[in-house]
């Protein structure tokens, strides 16, 4: 039973990106519509959990709740760019190692030897993992070049942002579920904010709405790991979420048709395994 919830937060944030492609819209309809269904579970938590509204936990949920904001933009805008099945490998790396890198640096969480020689060779197979899922033929359509410079310096700068939602709460000492009201709040804010930028937004069309399925996958994804943390620890738990970046690159070239070569499909199924393989060894230094 413990594994079976520890899987939830991958199948939850690995089908996120897929509903979102299959139900379409802007970028900003898509990111809009997870927002407001955060709303939804957060006001449930804080009536469940009745958290004490303290400035550090304020300060905590907002600061990560707009990083979240910019990062789930601009991830959520790589994806029309290089598609979820080499996106999503990327981004997943991005984030494991940026977020690994502060927790061990910046929050001084390696405290032994052992955590280095371990931890340090795991960024390296994830960043090796990264390139390999990156590995284009030689592409004669329009822009495919371009799209994919242009996408890599995005999710770069989205990595950025998830690292600081998933960073922040931790730098604060705050519990997981406390942070679920004040943070949805910042995230719609951070939302509405950046894509009021955007000309003809149409923030509140009807795709927003549609999006809020978006939403339901990526909430129910972040209270299983809160339930999956408590029971498997941090280390099973942290480890079996990042399988998500499997659920979402298979399912980009198996569901929504995403055409790879049989060279680039090699090479993407390798960088996969080893990106897994990182987050494994990553799991067992917490």
């Amino acid at each position: 039973m413990g594994i079976l919830i520890g899987l939830v937060p991958a199948l939850g944030w690995g089908l996120q990106a897929l509903v979102m492609q299959k139900i379409g819209g802007k970028y900003t309809n898509k990111t809009l519509g997870m927002a407001l269904t955060t709303i939804v579970f957060g006001i449930a938590a804080y009536f469940y959990l009745r958290p004490e509204m303290t400035a550090a936990l304020l300060w905590g949920s907002i600061l990560s709740g707009l990083s979240w904001s910019l990062g789930q933009i601009l991830q959520t805008k790589s994806f029309d760019l290089l598609g979820v099945s080499t996106a999503m490998p990327v981004s997943t790396g991005e984030q494991l190692v940026l977020t690994t890198l502060l927790g061990a640096i910046a929050l001084q969480e390696w405290t032994h030897a052992w955590q280095y020689f371990v931890g340090l060779p795991a960024i390296a197979i994830i960043v090796l993992g990264v390139a390999f899922t990156t590995v284009e033929d030689n592409k004669t359509e329009k822009g495919g070049s371009s799209n994919l410079k242009k996408g890599m310096l995005i999710l770069i700068i989205s990595s950025i942002g998830q690292a600081g939602y998933a960073v922040l709460p931790r730098v604060f000492d705050l519990n997981g579920g406390d942070v679920l009201l004040p943070q949805s709040i910042a995230m719609t804010a951070g939302v509405m904010l950046l894509s009021s930028f955007e000309k003809d937004n149409d923030m509140f069309g009807k795709k927003t709405w549609q999006n809020m399925l978006t939403g339901i996958c990526f909430s129910v994804a972040n209270v299983g790991l809160l339930f999956s943390n408590q029971i498997n620890g941090v280390a099973v738990g942290f480890t079996l979420s990042q399988l998500n970046v499997v659920v979402s690159t298979i399912g980009g070239i198996w569901f929504l048709h995403e055409v790879k070569t049989k060279h680039e499909m090699k090479y993407t199924m390798w960088g996969l395994a080893l990106v897994v393989l990182g987050a494994v060894l990553i799991g067992i230094t917490k």
